[in-house]
């Protein structure tokens, strides 16, 4: 199994669906000792255990950590925790249905779809700026700063502070990746207590002078007088940035690398325009930015007969599931126009992602515009990988015009 499946190697981060070919054809289930998982490689399974009310994001609804037979976490580790247990992506009902039910009354298809132009504005901005300076990192340049400046303008942060936001970011979601250390962890606490403050500051700010943003909708919504608590208004702001675009943007970066070596595939999306909408599925699907999505299983079920017993954990890997022959024709081509494209990007069930609407709006405005005002763009460098293998992505993409 090691050597299949390796996530620290740099071998297996640049190029993980030949290993992924491997682990589907030996079985539906298998057991990684390094991390204490279960890998479920195939979509059928993939697809079906993202609905299992057998499984959860979390088991502290249900058990303590002594009962589910796992050690609670360090003390020390305890603002991180605070921050991401308190968000509706690693709750269960009916904590996450409550949340959710709230946020979704702030963050309504009217809220996305309004943010439409600004998205289109940033996006016409930064790739101007790439155009006028006939090329540069892709990655530094648009891919990263999109997506955190519609969070930001979406959430009433002002422009000054946006600059904080990625770093915060970054270091928060380094503990999302296998096995993190101690360094790790104590950048992800940092960030946790800093971005806290910061955010507990706005939002009193908010309370007694609303706006626009969404914070001040958050802060409005109710339902028979149940309304968000601080700290879940918090962790919701702090998952919308993390999850609303990390994806985004190794989706654009990671893409844009996959259109540079199918340049038959890039010259068929410049002349027509109208494949933009199926190339941002393909795209998310072919080279998947969270490769795997992590389930708790909270009483015994069995895949295949091998029995998975409770307090176990399951590692859903996305990337295979989407390169999966039984659910995809040629899977490993390429195919821009793609019609039928129901990959597991976004997840599924009551976890399904949140933000993939407005995820899809950032993605077509980025490529579309670089597509028009940079038809010459083409590859400057060979990208070097990131070491992480969860949110897998390059470390920058250089181009030029």
């Amino acid at each position: 199994m090691a050597e299949t499946f390796d996530p620290w190697s740099p071998a297996f981060v640049a190029d993980p669906y030949p290993a992924y070919a491997e682990l589907r054809s030996r079985g539906r289930v298998h057991y990684y000792e390094p991390t204490r998982q279960w890998l479920v490689p195939r979509y059928a399974d993939v697809s079906a255990l993202l609905r299992d009310r057998r499984l959860g994001r979390t088991y502290l609804h249900r058990f303590t950590h002594e009962e589910f037979g796992r050690t609670a976490p360090p003390a020390a580790h305890e603002p991180f925790h605070t921050l991401n247990d308190n968000g509706m992506l690693d709750l269960e009902a009916p904590d996450h249905t409550r949340i959710r039910r709230l946020v979704s009354k702030a963050f309504t298809p009217r809220t996305v779809e309004a943010l439409v132009p600004t998205v289109e504005r940033l996006a016409a901005e930064m790739v101007a700026g790439v155009r006028d300076a006939g090329g540069g990192d892709l990655l530094a340049e648009v891919a990263e700063p999109l997506p955190v400046a519609v969070i930001a303008e979406m959430l009433g942060i002002p422009a000054a502070d946006r600059a904080l936001l990625r770093p915060w970011s970054a270091d928060i979601c380094g503990m999302f990746e296998l096995n993190p250390s101690e360094e790790t962890a104590a950048r992800a606490v940092r960030a946790s207590l800093e971005f806290s403050a910061y955010l507990r500051e706005l939002i009193a700010r908010r309370r007694t002078a609303p706006g626009e943003d969404l914070i001040s909708a958050l802060i409005a919504a109710h339902d028979e007088g149940d309304r968000l608590s601080e700290q879940e208004m918090i962790s919701t702001c702090v998952l919308l940035l993390n999850a609303g675009h990390e994806a985004t943007v190794n989706t654009t970066a990671n893409g844009w690398w996959t259109l540079f070596r199918h340049p038959e595939q890039l010259a068929a999306l410049r002349a027509d325009p109208t494949l933009l909408s199926t190339a941002v599925e393909e795209l998310m699907r072919y080279d998947t930015p969270l490769q795997m999505f992590e389930r708790w299983v909270l009483d015994d079920i069995e895949i295949d007969g091998t029995v998975i017993p409770r307090g176990s954990e399951l590692a859903l890997l996305f990337g295979s599931a989407n390169r999966d022959p039984a659910k995809f024709d040629h899977p490993d081509t390429l195919d821009l126009s793609r019609p039928d494209n129901p990959h597991v990007t976004f997840g599924a069930g009551i976890h399904y992602c949140l933000g993939a609407p407005l995820a899809r709006i950032e993605l077509a405005a980025s490529f579309g515009e670089l597509l028009r005002e940079a038809p010459t763009m083409k590859l400057a460098a060979e990208p070097v990988w990131k070491p992480g293998y969860v949110i897998r992505g390059v470390q920058e993409l250089l181009v030029q015009l």
